[in-house]
């Protein structure tokens, strides 16, 4: 009998373990789910595939930490919530410029791309731009409405409403575009505790995005600039 629990607890540890560790390959899909933990020192963040609304999330798949305390940005995506197996890394490649451009890294270290903020045009409206491995740039991420995002801006010179303005349910929605074709949309969920977010890439079906890529621009555009 004793035996036979330890055989069924270790059983149950090993089926929990499978469960945390299940791999999910971003590019086999074209929609997800974003969301941050709320954490005092460091931005953490979970991916999620959608339920069948299309909004809700399911399970986690991916598990994201922004290193503390680094002079250059250090962001780690981890398939698994003890952070052993690493996805993918955003690093960049200069300290404190605006302009910087970052690296986008698999967990072996190979190239995926890079991002980098379009500094000028962000004055106005936050855009990014997104590059494959070799520099070519295959996506522009830019704030979808100009009226929301100087309003936005307006909002947070306001004393005292400033420092609450990530709280107030303001639209903080992005476009993916090449060219003029629209790719998919990055869309704030409103009314939230925490940033939520559906990233949704249906407008590239040939999937000529890395969605890796598109899993660290997410992130990016909330970790990587004070909103």
């Amino acid at each position: 009998m004793a035996l036979d629990l330890v055989t069924s607890s270790c059983e149950r540890r090993f089926t929990l373990q499978a469960v945390n560790t299940t791999w999910v390959d971003p590019n086999q899909y074209d929609r997800f789910i974003l969301k941050q933990k709320f954490r005092f020192v460091a931005n953490e963040y979970q991916f999620s595939l959608p339920q069948a609304d299309g909004d809700s999330p399911g399970p986690v798949f991916c598990f994201v930490k922004q290193k503390t305390f680094k002079f250059k940005e250090d962001i780690r995506f981890y398939t698994d919530e003890s952070r052993t197996h690493e996805l993918l890394r955003i690093k960049a490649r200069q300290r404190f410029d605006p302009r910087a451009r970052y690296d986008v890294t698999g967990g072996d270290g190979t190239k995926i791309g890079e991002i980098q903020k379009v500094f000028g045009a962000s004055l106005l409206r936050s855009t990014y731009k997104m590059y494959d491995a070799t520099g070519n740039e295959v996506a522009l991420a830019t704030e979808e409405n100009l009226v929301i995002a100087l309003f936005r801006r307006l909002v947070g010179f306001i004393p005292f409403i400033d420092n609450f303005s990530d709280w107030l349910p303001i639209p903080y929605h992005f476009v993916f575009k090449r060219n003029e074709t629209v790719l998919g949309s990055h869309r704030r969920h409103m009314w939230k505790f925490v940033d939520a977010y559906t990233i949704d890439m249906s407008g590239d079906p040939s999937r000529t995005v890395d969605r890796r890529l598109i899993l660290a621009i997410a992130v990016g555009m909330d970790a990587l600039q004070a909103r």
